[in-house]
């Protein structure tokens, strides 16, 4: 393995029952990469990441972390995840922001230790990276959900990950803050060097921010650079996917959001 590779998948394969999920995928993601991972619904991409986590076991094939097999591995510090989180979250929560982002140090500093001077520096300065810094002492039911998601991105930041894991993350966002969601994670890969997994039914904007895109269902029919995926026609994502699929474009204050269903 590469030592810039960060996550390797080997033909991995998983079902639920007797329905294959996820079947025979290879998938290597290198360091430094903004990895947009596409796919119509139930085309097994939470499985997918879920199967990265350790959270499901694979059924075939192996999983390797920071070049570590899967059962060997605990730094799992190194990887932050942000779910939909900003879709269901409890408006009364009684938690200012800066509470919010030091419980991602939890795993750092074990579950009943005090948060420090120290650690409340490190929580300002996630908060600063993704621009919440001014709201530090807001209640967190308070924010927008745009807003909620860039401190949950602040919280998987605080530990200083190799790898962060964004599972559908625009998921009850504004439309309007959803192009300044996609910028603030292409500045966070390309400035702190951060590299991004995000699963996305935004076709059209991932592709504008990303590096590579890997398009799946069940297995993985595409996998490379954004600029050669942009090129494929309707007849090529047919190919790709198995089966005809129809692009979906919404205009959301003269911005294109393009999906596949």
């Amino acid at each position: 393995m590469k030592e810039r590779t960060i996550v390797k998948l080997e033909n991995v394969s998983f079902k639920y029952d007797r329905e294959w999920v996820v079947k025979d995928v290879n998938l290597e993601i290198e360091k430094g990469q903004f990895l947009g991972l596409v796919g119509p619904n139930g085309s097994g991409k939470s499985t997918l990441i879920k199967l990265m986590l350790g959270l499901v076991k694979p059924v075939e094939g192996s999983v390797q972390l920071f070049g570590k097999p899967l059962k060997q591995y605990d730094d799992w510090q190194e990887i932050g995840f942000v779910s939909q989180k900003a879709n269901s979250f409890n408006s009364g929560f009684p938690a200012t922001v800066i509470e919010v982002v030091k419980t991602g140090l939890v795993s750092r500093i074990g579950a009943f230790k005090f948060f420090n001077k120290k650690h409340k520096e490190k929580a300002m300065d996630a908060l600063k990276i993704v621009g919440m810094e001014d709201y530090a002492y807001s209640n967190i039911g308070e924010l927008s959900g745009g807003q909620q998601q860039r401190v949950f991105i602040a919280r998987a930041l605080v530990s200083d990950p190799g790898l962060l894991i964004l599972d559908e993350p625009t998921v009850g966002v504004d439309a309007k803050h959803v192009t300044e969601f996609y910028e603030l994670l292409a500045r966070l890969n390309k400035e702190q060097g951060i590299t991004l997994l995000m699963v996305t039914h935004d076709i059209g904007t991932i592709t504008d921010h990303a590096t590579h895109v890997v398009c799946m269902n069940k297995t993985v029919h595409f996998h490379g650079a954004s600029e050669e995926y942009k090129e494929f026609s309707d007849e090529d994502m047919n190919q790709l996917y198995g089966h005809p699929v129809q692009q979906l474009t919404h205009n959301h204050d003269h911005h294109e959001v393009n999906h596949y269903d």
